[in-house]
């Protein structure tokens, strides 16, 4: 029996679905991001997923909370969430952030754990001047390198020698407080991404979809060379509309694609800089969603016990973790934890019940 785990993304980059509206102005402070983690936690969401952006995808004039110093202070002001702190291994020299995490894994008392993505975005790349390889070779650099932290992490005395690194004689303390050292999450819809999560990742993210298409995911990566002795485990972003009866939820889904719409400015700002060989977007193509990663396409809008039932299906095919995004955030955060996690709760009590002999 899986239990499912909600989480929430971290607003670093301001806001999810449509950025800035008379309902939420954009905001990507990090006393909004602090206040709504810490309200997330006291509601029951058991993990925070801080996104890594140089700058905002959205705009490159727009405010982009900084990752690692953000996840930090989060870990230093929390008591029981997660935090996940993404990072694309072409910005940090491996043991550079392997030392950096154990610092975070130590203030968090073993509460840390990171997302790794091995980019998507040009122009932050572009403009600092840093490399920016072909598709697959960003994941043979992201897979070498997630080796390398993996190793320090663990408290090896790492002497490594590959295509982009070289360590010497090199050994952390302290070490991880989670054994055998934090969880690796991993995002990415490529086989490449597919093949890495199957061969060093704990947990793969997928990109908001619907279930069908989740479930072949699923499939696919359970189909893969898994050298590791536990099983890769799923999550699943999505955006959320839960209202008191499907129709309601359409009208606000409804809403929130014209508010989006009127930003076409902000749209046009990610299409000019996705790589064209990332797969996910190809994947966003195919669906008019609310939302980033996927968002809607999740289908996670309708009455509450139509999401409900909608998560357990998810969890049902093999989704553990839900990473979460609403709009207005606080409001629908609010709505959620009020209305559909117990919900799901008993769903989940009543199908694992034990049968009692009469």
């Amino acid at each position: 029996m899986i239990e499912p785990r909600f989480g929430i993304w971290a607003p670093v980059g301001g806001n999810f679905g449509p950025l800035d509206t008379a309902e939420e102005p954009i905001d990507a402070s990090f006393e909004r991001t602090k206040r709504l983690v810490l309200q997330a936690e006291r509601l029951g969401f058991v993990t925070t997923l801080v996104a890594q952006h140089l700058a905002n995808p959205r705009g490159l004039e727009l405010d982009q909370l900084e990752t690692w110093t953000a996840s930090a202070a989060l870990a230093a002001v929390t008591e029981r969430i997660e935090i996940i702190a993404a990072i694309k291994p072409l910005l940090f020299h491996p043991a550079v952030l392997a030392k950096m995490a154990l610092g975070i894994d130590e203030i968090s008392q073993g509460r840390f754990a990171i997302n790794l993505i091995s980019a998507w975005f040009r122009p932050e790349m572009e403009r600092t001047n840093i490399p920016f390889p072909p598709h697959d070779e960003r994941y043979r650099y992201s897979g070498e390198w997630l080796r390398v932290v993996k190793a320090l992490w663990s408290g090896e005395r790492v002497n490594f020698e590959g295509e982009y690194f070289k360590i010497q004689d090199l050994q952390y303390h302290p070490t991880a407080r989670s054994y055998p050292h934090p969880p690796i999450y991993l995002g990415g819809a490529s086989n490449p991404a597919q093949i890495l999560a199957a061969e060093q990742a704990d947990v793969y993210f997928i990109n908001g979809q619907p279930l069908e298409d989740v479930q072949q995911v699923i499939q696919q990566v359970q189909g893969r060379s898994r050298p590791l002795p536990q099983p890769v485990r799923f999550g699943l972003a999505a955006f959320v509309i839960a209202r008191s009866t499907d129709a309601e939820a359409q009208v606000e889904l409804e809403r929130l694609h014209a508010l989006q719409d009127r930003e076409e400015q902000w749209k046009l700002s990610i299409e000019k800089g996705v790589d064209p060989n990332a797969v996910m977007f190809q994947i966003f193509a195919k669906n008019r969603a609310v939302g980033g990663n996927g968002g809607t396409a999740a289908g996670l809008v309708g009455s509450y016990d139509t999401v409900a039932s909608r998560v357990a299906a998810f969890v049902d095919i093999g989704i553990e973790t839900f990473m979460l995004q609403f709009n207005p955030f606080e409001q629908e955060m609010y709505r959620f934890a009020a209305e559909v996690m117990p919900r799901v709760k008993r769903l989940q009590s009543r199908r694992f019940a034990p049968i009692r002999n009469s």
